[in-house]
């Protein structure tokens, strides 16, 4: 077993750009998103905020698993926060979870807003096929762009 195979996993990467590139326009007083990958891994778009919950990685993992099991969105109460999660897909890979989590707010206010958060999440789903097509485009660009690519078998030069 190689220890960085989850690290160049495709879809550890696709979480990462996806991340990116949501918590660059989520506001500064909006709930906390987390995305999560399958083995553990997690991106919180405020670290500090994510912190001061105190939300442990075991109860992360049973959200996942809720959620692997059929239940969706899982809307789950801590003594904190209310946290409202679904899975993160693309039509190609099964990238983990997304999870807003919501300071202070009572499970009442996200089945209230139920509609507006499976909006949010939507959209988030919506980014990573978005950058997951974008990839397979550029890869399919390059191998067929001859000497720009790992996959182009070039001929001996003859001299």
């Amino acid at each position: 077993m190689n220890i960085y195979d989850p690290l160049v996993s495709p879809a550890y990467l696709l979480n990462e750009q996806v991340a990116r590139q949501v918590f660059e326009i989520l506001p500064d007083d909006g709930p906390v998103v987390l995305i999560m990958d399958r083995a553990g891994h997690h991106w919180p778009n405020d670290s500090e905020a994510f912190g001061r919950l105190h939300i442990s990685d075991t109860y992360l993992s049973e959200l996942g698993a809720r959620i692997d099991d059929g239940t969706e969105p899982v809307i789950a109460q801590t003594d904190k926060c209310t946290i409202v999660a679904v899975e993160l897909t693309t039509e190609r890979t099964r990238c983990g979870y997304i999870a807003l989590i919501m300071k202070q707010d009572g499970p009442e206010h996200a089945i209230t807003n139920i509609g507006l958060l499976e909006t949010m999440t939507g959209l988030v789903n919506l980014i990573a096929r978005l950058i997951e097509k974008n990839v397979l485009l550029y890869e399919l660009q390059n191998r067929n762009i001859p000497g720009t690519s790992q996959y182009v078998q070039r001929e001996p030069a003859l001299n």
